[in-house]
């Protein structure tokens, strides 16, 4: 069946078309920093045969040699049978039109808060008094690294409990030529940190309860489970950083934490709390935003909460 493929096929189009059809039928999930077949097939073709995924639509009518229609057809078909997500077979996912070196030792960069940081959080802060920004289980670095191409005069520390997603994040903060402006700590949220007040402190912590990650498909589970696991609520961490961030942001500083799919969970668990949920243009849902004002008014609350969750 190949070779009947690798002949009929040739041009660079006809492997994205092919390559859509190949991942729909084999029922592939998607999620991981593409959302269609199309999308995941296209990303898996340019990287084939080498090409940006910035490639120009023209391009498209290029034909391939043998040898690049049968790397473009193994790597789908490795993407079909291994049922890992693609940007650990190319090595590189695209965030806030970024690129960055992803593999197995992080979650794969998806998070729709890219849009908020490509608009600077506008209107709720003005860039002139961003001067320290905070990444709380920061991963491959997607985030703390987005931000200081958003906050050019800002300096940003970059938090993980994993150190191997900290490697990773160090290989991205290399790429980016910003080791003058991004630091990686090593801590359990804000244990490990010295003392700083931070303008914004955002984060993409665990948040998937024991119960929902158990069922999630095997794509998922190829990803770093620690990246997930938000303990039986899926709030173990996100009731941590909202009890102890009132300590770390300066007097205008804004919190943004995504909480995905236990948004509901949270706000049920704190019926009184104004959490402003963000509309993104691009799709996505489940992130909140909240003042200075607001966390340190609740943080009785969030404490209480915090330690009902624990025991």
């Amino acid at each position: 069946m190949s070779n009947e493929i690798l002949s009929t096929l040739t041009t660079l189009r006809d492997y994205m078309r092919w390559g859509a059809s190949r991942l729909t039928q084999a029922q592939v999930c998607f999620g991981q920093g593409t959302t269609t077949a199309l999308d995941e097939a296209v990303a898996l073709v340019l990287h084939a045969v080498h090409q940006p995924y910035t490639l120009h639509s023209s391009f498209f009518q290029c034909v391939l040699t043998l040898d690049e229609r049968k790397a473009v057809f193994e790597l789908i078909e490795r993407r079909i049978h291994e049922r890992v997500p693609a940007a650990y077979l190319t090595k590189e996912s695209i965030f806030a039109g970024l690129p960055f070196y992803v593999d197995e030792r992080v979650l794969i960069p998806r998070s729709p808060v890219a849009e908020l940081i490509e608009q600077q959080f506008a209107p709720w802060i003005d860039e002139e008094n961003v001067e320290h920004i905070l990444d709380l289980c920061t991963g491959s670095g997607c985030i703390g690294i987005a931000c200081a191409y958003a906050f050019p005069n800002a300096m940003v520390d970059a938090v993980d409990l994993s150190p191997e997603a900290l490697e990773v994040a160090e290989i991205n903060i290399e790429k980016h030529q910003l080791s003058d402006t991004v630091t990686t700590y090593y801590s359990d949220l804000f244990n490990k940190l010295p003392p700083m007040q931070y303008d914004i402190i955002i984060s993409n912590p665990p948040y998937v309860c024991l119960n929902e990650w158990e069922n999630l498909p095997p794509e998922f589970h190829a990803e770093p489970d620690m990246a997930f696991k938000g303990g039986v609520s899926g709030l173990d961490l996100v009731l941590r950083i909202l009890s102890n961030a009132k300590n770390y942001l300066s007097d205008h500083g804004i919190l943004i934490i995504e909480v995905g799919s236990s948004a509901e969970t949270l706000q049920t668990l704190l019926i009184d709390v104004p959490f402003y949920w963000l509309n993104f243009e691009r799709g996505g849902d489940g992130v909140f935003l909240l003042t200075a004002d607001q966390v340190a008014h609740y943080h009785d609350v969030f404490v209480a909460a915090s330690k009902q969750i624990h025991h």
